[in-house]
This record gives C-alpha cells, sequence and structure tokens, in this order.
C-alpha cells in the first residue's frame, strides 16, 4: 500500500479564484490536536447492536494511560463498548469520527487507521510523517490528510485510506483543516493571508486501490482574501462558513456565503479558536487575559467575559446550547457561562491535564485523556460523569497520578527586547528580512513590526521572515524590526543596508532535511549558481504548521540546526536561498522534506521510591512518563542498588536486595535516540526490628511490659513471653501478661518480628503478692459466741492444713481471725461451709498461704483482698 507520504508528492496544483478583501483583517489558526491509534481489539457489543449504537448519541474517547478508546453513550453516560488499542500506551491520538467511520491517527507514530463502526473492524492502515503537522479530517464519507508543513492537502477513500485522485497544493506553512457543517474543508495560507475551501470528489462504488490516482479529484472552490500575507492565522468552522482570528492584527473574520466580515478586537495577547463552533456565536479565547471575546457570526463583537482563577492553560470555549464551556488544564476545572457571559456552573475534575471538549449528537463530551473520568453534557446542560475504566475490562491500573506541579512564579511583564540577528538580502525590486525572536519578557509577543523603504509591515509571532516589495533597483535600503506584547511596543534592531538589484543569483535547485538523535538537523542543498557573482552564504527558514522562521545561515552548503533551536515532536520543512557577494538573494528554494526533530528524552518526572513493607530486600519504585523529545519512549532503564533492569511501565519492584539496605535508584527513559538522563532517588528496604523496653509494671496476677519498635520499615508483630506460660500477642507498645503466680519473680521476652527477621529483649519483673484476710466473725449467742476466739478440738475456722482437705493429721496451726496472710495459688478439694461466721461461704477450693510454709486454708474462710476474686489465683 502506497503511503500517505507518497502519494500526496504528486499532481499540479489547482488554480483558485480570489475574493479580495479591502479593509479589516482577521483570519484563524490551527486548532487541532494530534491524537492516535492503531491495532485495535474490539470488546463489547456485537455487529448488529454497533450498527444501532452508533447513532445512540455516542462518541469514541481516548484513555492514553490504558492504551484503549471507549465509545461514551451520551443518553446513559455509560461506556458500551471499549477498544483496546496496543502499542499505544500514552500516546498522544486524534480521534476522528462520523456515524459509520472512525478514523484514528497516532502521533507518535503517523499511522492512520480506518474503523468500521458497523463491524468494528479496521477496513485500513497507513502511515503519515510523525509529530504534529499533519491532520486527519472526516466528514460523512469524505476524508482528507492535511500535511501543514508541505502545504499538501489529500483525499483519501476512507474505506481503503488510498488517495482519491490528485491533492490539492498551497505554500507550505498552512493551518487549519476541519470541515464546516456543509462539508467543505477550510484551509488558511498564512503567507498569503487566505482562506479557503475544498470540497470532496465522489468516490467510486468500490473501494479505490492504493494505485488509484485519476479519476476525480477534491476541487478548491472558494479563496478570499483575510489577512495581510504573513499574519498569524487560527481557524475555526462553522455551520456554513468559517471563522479566522488574525492574531497578528487582532481581528475575526466571518468568511458565510461569500461574505466576509471582519471584527476588530482588543487583545493583548494572542487568542485561540476551537476547531469547530457550533451555532451563531464565535468565542474568542484569550488565555493570558483569561478572557473570552464572543462574536456574532454575521461580524460585531456581542460581549467578552472573564474566567475564574489564574494561569494560561485555558482551552479554547466551545459553543454549546446557547452556552459556553471553557476548560482550565492546570486544575482539570470546566467552567460554564450562559449567553450573556455569567458563569452558571463549574464542573471539577478530579486531577489536572489535558481536556478535550467535543460537540456531538447534541451531546457536549469532555474527555480527560490522562485520567478515567469523562462528563457528557445534554442540550438541558445536565452533567454526567462517565467511568471510561468501569468494570476493569481492559488495560491494567493505570500510572499513579502524579502530583500536581507547583504554582508558576508569576514572571515580571515588560516590553519585549528587541529582535534578535535582523537580516536582509536584497532581491530585484525587493528584500527579503528575517531575524531571530525577541524576548518575550513575561507577555507573550502578538505582532513583529517591519519598517524601512517607505513601508510598514506587521506580520505574525511565528512569521519572522517577510518579503518587501515595491523597493527600486540601484536604491540602498536599510530596515528595522520591533516586536510588540501586551505591554507595547519593544526596542527595533536595524538591518544590514541592502541595494536591490536584477542581477540576483537562483536559489538552490533542492533541498534535503534529515534529523539527528543528538537534536539537530541537518539542512544540506547543492551549490547555486550566482548568475556571475558569487554566492556568499545561504539563508535557511523551517516551516511547520503555520509558521515560518529563520534559523541560521551557512557559507557551505549545509547547516546544521542545532539541538533545542526547533520543537521536538513537531514537524518541519526547510527552504533555502541563496544571497551573492552584492548582498542579492535569490527566490526560496524548492521546499525540503519533512523531518521530525528529536532527541534523548527528558529525565522521568516525581521519581519515588518506597519500602516495601511486607517483603524482605524489596523496594517500590514509580514515576511520571519521561517527556519523550519527539520519539517515542521505548523502554526505562532502571538500577536499583547496583541491579539493573528494563521496563516499559513506569512502575517496579525489585526484590534481591539485603535487608535494611540504602539503596541508590537511577532511572533514564530511552526512545529512537537512546538514553535521556537519569532521575535518582534513595530508598531503604525493610529492616530488622530493633526493641527498646521503657518499663514494666506488675500487679499479684499480671505484668504488663512497654517498649517501643523500630520497624524496619516494615510492619512488626509484637509478643510477649515467659517460660511455663503461652505466649501473648499485642501492639507493639505494650502487652499484659495475666494468670500469674502472685509474689514470683519472672523474666519476660519481648519479640517483635518483621519480612526481615525479629529481636528479641528481656525484662525482670516480679509479680506483687497478694494477701486474704482470715475471717470467722462469732455469731451473737450460745457457742455461737465464742466459736472464732480459739483454736479448740475438732473443726473450727482458720484452720490451716497442709493437704487440700480438713485432716486432723495434717493440720499445721490455726490462724487467728484478722490474720493477714500471703497467697500464693488456689487448688481443688474438700467442700467447706464457713455458716453464719464467714457470710454463709461456700467452696471447694482451697488457698495456699504462707504460713509456716506453704500450707493450704479454705478460701471458705480466707478473704482475699481486692475483691475476693478466687479467679485471679493462678492454679496450685
Amino acid at each position: 500500500m502506497a503511503t500517505i507520504d507518497d502519494a500526496v508528492k504528486s499532481g499540479p496544483g489547482t488554480s483558485r479564484p480570489r475574493s479580495r478583501l479591502r479593509g479589516g483583517l482577521v483570519t484563524i489558526g490551527t486548532v487541532t490536536a494530534l491524537l492516535a491509534a492503531m491495532g485495535l481489539t474490539v470488546l463489547g457489543l456485537g455487529a448488529a447492536d454497533n450498527a444501532v449504537a452508533s447513532y445512540d448519541a455516542s462518541s469514541w474517547l481516548w484513555s492514553a494511560a490504558r492504551s484503549e478508546l471507549a465509545r461514551v453513550n451520551g443518553v446513559t453516560a455509560r461506556v458500551d463498548t471499549r477498544t483496546e488499542v496496543p502499542g499505544a500506551r500514552r500516546h498522544p491520538m486524534q480521534v476522528t469520527q462520523t456515524d459509520r467511520l472512525l478514523i484514528l491517527r497516532d502521533f507518535n507514530t503517523g499511522q492512520v487507521s480506518s474503523l468500521d463502526l458497523a463491524t468494528l473492524q479496521i477496513t485500513a492502515t497507513t502511515r503519515t510523517t510523525p509529530g504534529l503537522g499533519v491532520n486527519v479530517a472526516l466528514h460523512e464519507d469524505a476524508a482528507f490528510v492535511v500535511d501543514a508543513v508541505q502545504g499538501v492537502v489529500r483525499q483519501l477513500d476512507p474505506r481503503s485510506l488510498s488517495p482519491v485522485g490528485e491533492p490539492v497544493r498551497y505554500p507550505p506553512g498552512i493551518t487549519g483543516g476541519a470541515f464546516d457543517g456543509e462539508g467543505r474543508l477550510w484551509i488558511a495560507v498564512p503567507s498569503e493571508g487566505t482562506v479557503s475551501a475544498i470540497t470532496a470528489a465522489v468516490l467510486p462504488a468500490t473501494p479505490a486501490s492504493p494505485a488509484a490516482g485519476g479519476g476525480l479529484s477534491p476541487k478548491q472552490v472558494e479563496t478570499y482574501d483575510v489577512a495581510e500575507p504573513s499574519h498569524e492565522l487560527v481557524v475555526s468552522t462553522l455551520d456554513d462558513g468559517v471563522a479566522v482570528l488574525d492574531r497578528t492584527a487582532g481581528a475575526l473574520v466571518t468568511v458565510q456565503r461569500g461574505a466576509v466580515k471582519p471584527t476588530p478586537l482588543t487583545l493583548t495577547s494572542p487568542g485561540a479558536l476551537p476547531a469547530r463552533t457550533t451555532g451563531p456565536r464565535v468565542p474568542v479565547t484569550v488565555p493570558g487575559e483569561r478572557r473570552v471575546h464572543v462574536v456574532a457570526e454575521g461580524g460585531g463583537e456581542v460581549r467578552a467575559f472573564s474566567v475564574p482563577g489564574a494561569g494560561d492553560r485555558l482551552t479554547p470555549a466551545v459553543a454549546w446550547g446557547a452556552r459556553f464551556y471553557c476548560a482550565d488544564e492546570a486544575t482539570g476545572t470546566v467552567y460554564s457561562f450562559d449567553a450573556d457571559g455569567k458563569l452558571v456552573d463549574t464542573i471539577r475534575g478530579k486531577r489536572p491535564g489535558p481536556l478535550e471538549l467535543e460537540v456531538r449528537e447534541n451531546h457536549l463530551f469532555i474527555n480527560s485523556p490522562d485520567s478515567a473520568t469523562a462528563r457528557v453534557v445534554d442540550d438541558k446542560h445536565q452533567v454526567r460523569e462517565v467511568d471510561k475504566y468501569a468494570n476493569d475490562v481492559l488495560g491494567g491500573d493505570p500510572p499513579p497520578t502524579p502530583p500536581p506541579p507547583p504554582p508558576p512564579k508569576k514572571p515580571k511583564v515588560g516590553k519585549p527586547s528587541a529582535p534578535r540577528s535582523v537580516t536582509a538580502a536584497a532581491g530585484n525590486a525587493q528584500a527579503r528580512v528575517s531575524w531571530r525572536p525577541a524576548a518575550a519578557n513575561g507577555a507573550a509577543i502578538i505582532r513583529y513590526v517591519v519598517e524601512g523603504g517607505g513601508q510598514r509591515h506587521e506580520v505574525g509571532a511565528n512569521q519572522r521572515a517577510v518579503e518587501i516589495k515595491g523597493l527600486t533597483n540601484g536604491e540602498t535600503y536599510r530596515f528595522s524590526v520591533h516586536a510588540v506584547n501586551a505591554k507595547g511596543a519593544g526596542p527595533s534592531r536595524s538591518s544590514n543596508p541592502v541595494t536591490p538589484t536584477a542581477a540576483v543569483p537562483d536559489p538552490p535547485a533542492s533541498v534535503t532535511a534529515q534529523e539527528r538523535p543528538d537534536g539537530t538537523v541537518l539542512v544540506r542543498w547543492p551549490a547555486a549558481n550566482g548568475q556571475g557573482n558569487t554566492i556568499a552564504k545561504y539563508a535557511v527558514t523551517a516551516t511547520s504548521a503555520g509558521a515560518n522562521a529563520p534559523v541560521g545561515e551557512s557559507a557551505k552548503t549545509e547547516l546544521v540546526v542545532p539541538a533545542g533551536e526547533l520543537e521536538y515532536g513537531t514537524q518541519y520543512a526547510f527552504t533555502v536561498v541563496s544571497v551573492n557577494n552584492k548582498g542579492a538573494g535569490s527566490a526560496a528554494s524548492p521546499v525540503s522534506n519533512t523531518v521530525v526533530p528529536y532527541t534523548a528524552p527528558q529525565r522521568p518526572a516525581d521519581l519515588r521510591a518506597s519500602t516495601v513493607p511486607n517483603q524482605p530486600g524489596t523496594v517500590a519504585v514509580q514515576w511520571s512518563p519521561a517527556e519523550p523529545n519527539g520519539r517515542p519512549v521505548t523502554k526505562y532503564l532502571l538500577d536499583v542498588g547496583g541491579r539493573s533492569s528494563e521496563v516499559t511501565d513506569t512502575q517496579a519492584t525489585v526484590s534481591g536486595l539485603g535487608n535494611g539496605q540504602n539503596v541508590t535508584v537511577k532511572v533514564k527513559a530511552v526512545n529512537e535516540a537512546g538514553p535521556g538522563p537519569e532521575a535518582t532517588a534513595t530508598a531503604r528496604t525493610v529492616a530488622e526490628p530493633r526493641i527498646t523496653v521503657t518499663g514494666s509494671s506488675a500487679t499479684a496476677t499480671a505484668a504488663t511490659v512497654s517498649f517501643t519498635v523500630d520497624a524496619g520499615g516494615g510492619q512488626a508483630a509484637c509478643s510477649l513471653s515467659t517460660p511455663g506460660e503461652p505466649a501473648k500477642t499485642g501492639a507493639c507498645s505494650s502487652i499484659t501478661m495475666s494468670g500469674l503466680t502472685p509474689g514470683t519473680a519472672y523474666t519476660f521476652t519481648v519479640t517483635a518480628s518483621n519480612a526481615a527477621g525479629k529481636d528479641t529483649v528481656t525484662r525482670a519483673q516480679s509479680t506483687d503478692a497478694l494477701y486474704g484476710i482470715a475471717t470467722c466473725r462469732n455469731g451473737a449467742a450460745g457457742e455461737t459466741a465464742t466459736y472464732c476466739d480459739r483454736d479448740v478440738s475438732g473443726r473450727n475456722g482458720n484452720e490451716v492444713f497442709s493437704v487440700a482437705r480438713q485432716d486432723n493429721d495434717r493440720q499445721v496451726g490455726w490462724a487467728k481471725p484478722g490474720t493477714r496472710l500471703k497467697a500464693y495459688c488456689k487448688k481443688s478439694g474438700e467442700e467447706v461451709y464457713a455458716y453464719i461466721y464467714n457470710n454463709e461461704k461456700r467452696s471447694t477450693w482451697w488457698v495456699q498461704v504462707e504460713y509456716s510454709g506453704k500450707n493450704y486454708i479454705p478460701w471458705a474462710w480466707l478473704n482475699l483482698e481486692g475483691g475476693d476474686n478466687i479467679n485471679v489465683l493462678p492454679t496450685c
């Protein structure tokens, strides 16, 4: 199959009628974000259900962390089908859809895939150049690939992704590329200050083959002048027509049914538009001001309102159902305003990060591609949350939520500096002036102003080269350039003097570019014909989507653009101008091939290493994805305490380390250019616990040992033991062991254990002695009145025996009532009844006491101190 890159290089451009606007200037610039996917595995509804569900207010939403698409039903606010996209985890994606078709573009790989929504089957795939600069547009059965860098717009058959007819060609550096409600594709050309509409060719009855190129072709049907050449333009298509924001002049131009209507706006920083605007009013969002200007389709500013909060991370406001929705990616919040600009709702997200707002199928879908959450707003502006990960079907757990970035320091704002390296080259009755950017000094540059030769030109902030025409050959000119931001005009810088002449050199016949792993780009060209003069130097200009800027000069036939000069991951092409020893410059060369600068990834962010408390010699590591710098991160190199491994996820658990070991963790991201700088952190594996006894105490039958435990980063379990007693578990702060013998010296052992091992410490502690009172109280009269007075023959209260029964031969004495006896333990024996002499006390328990050694007294005659609870005594 021929690739899109191959297909767009054939065929001449088409002529276009022009309608010239005199007066107010306005244009709209690129608004499409590039997202993508390929190689799908589908789970969910059957084909019969899909054919119905595709028309049921549904939208496919991307989840980067899980590498999957979820089809969200706007009516139920639920996911009805989930589609896995292998190999695209954390890739940005462009998702373009109709009721029957879904076209995906993987920003990192450039692969384009077409999915039939009736069958949930991929019908075709093809490749484009990776990175920012290519956009896919879809309307009914018409699909287009817009190569903004090369200026080529190619229609595709969505069934086969093969080219349809010849492409429409524009100068390099176009913007836009979205359909209006009438099926016209609108393209803006900043270098010309124009916007034009393209209509699609009718598709053949059967899918076109890859070799197809004949037959009908898309047509450029309308062209309108909406700005001065080299102004910075942003585009939003309408229900019927287009709106173009001229960032340089600060104006919005609407083009509808052949009428071009400019509306001047007061903007102090660059504005932005959504790719598509529904309804009769166009919102122009100025992130730097946190304001939204509302312009009627027929022209004229209706009102302006402010967006709450701070910072400049607002996305373009979207019009929906007589309201305006504006997202703040710094907080994950979407603000809703009524038609009068009054804040009527605040939709709070769960995390900061990218937010995608799209009006589709009579609903507004709000997607957070880096999280599990989306939201659906119906035509009554009821907001419902959608769990894209519902039922946890695919993809595994998403990566951990990184901590929110610290609030940026508010920059000191001032006028811009003077531009750098202002250079002029003479042509035939013209001169080409180029310059390097001025320092913005805290406020975005809105425009550059070029003056000289009796002319004044305003050009866009991203258009740092301009052709000054209408000059006189033989006359010497000098040009000055200054930048303008919200604070006003900065100082100017003058160019070298130049003298236009008809004796100009030829441009180089061709230009090639090659991106290199060190971040540089090598641009080469053959030597140009000086037409009788010596070529002194060559000036090289880089073109990206909607932008042109000089990148350097060289006396050789090659130039190395330094690393960091161009944005990694963005598509660029190059043109070269020859300059001879007289200072005369050629026309621009043909545009080079497109390249995407890249270098090794940045350092992984938010690296965190921690102890795994329940595993010995193990640490857990996690981090946020590294900035890829133009090529996808393919793996991470992980070194933990000298143990190296490769992982593709942003988290890992490493075992096999020593206990209590302090380890250094190093992580590097790897892409096509190799490994990037390492992020480092430290962690400690779980160590054996350490016990410190802080005290002990005892009662007659229980002892408590208090202690602290350094768990070594683990989860410690603690116990207390002593010989002859079962061990007691408890909290790792104090443990009480009961059932001990009163008045006894014990040695207690405290044990703490975790995944790494255990520690033991001993503590000596004696239990308190327990005493009882020998109790016998005389009765009121007769024999009972003297029963307890003394020991007599036969039975009597308070008799002490060497055994647990009343055996005269084993009696060792008698305790006078009130005698305090030290108790040791209890023993079951003969039942004794104390009658009236001790409150009718009756028991078979005997108590071993200190009386002529260790002997026994019936519990019926001994009242234990502390409540007379026999159960506190251990069994002898």
